[in-house]
């Protein structure tokens, strides 16, 4: 049986760190998916873990974009704390 990981992930904007939950999910051709339970939108990949969460950082950028395009506030199971 693959064996997921979960992880929560820290990711810092300029002004803001957010934090979202994700899952790590090998794939049998080798390799990693990397999904959001709290952003259906986010989805990326990675032959490794450290690249599937290298690559985090875009795929979560561009969902934040896709949502502000289109009039949409981040989910609730997405923190936000504003940095100083």
């Amino acid at each position: 049986m693959a064996r997921h990981y979960n992880e929560l992930c820290s990711l810092e904007d300029a002004s803001s760190l957010y934090r979202i939950p994700l899952l790590f999910s090998p794939q049998p051709e080798g390799g990693f998916t990397v999904t959001s339970p709290v952003l259906p939108e986010l989805f990326t990949e990675g032959d490794t873990l450290e690249e599937a969460h290298a690559n985090v950082g875009d795929a979560f950028d561009a969902v934040v974009e896709l949502y502000g395009e289109e009039g949409r506030s981040l989910p609730a199971g997405v923190s936000n704390e504003h940095i100083d």
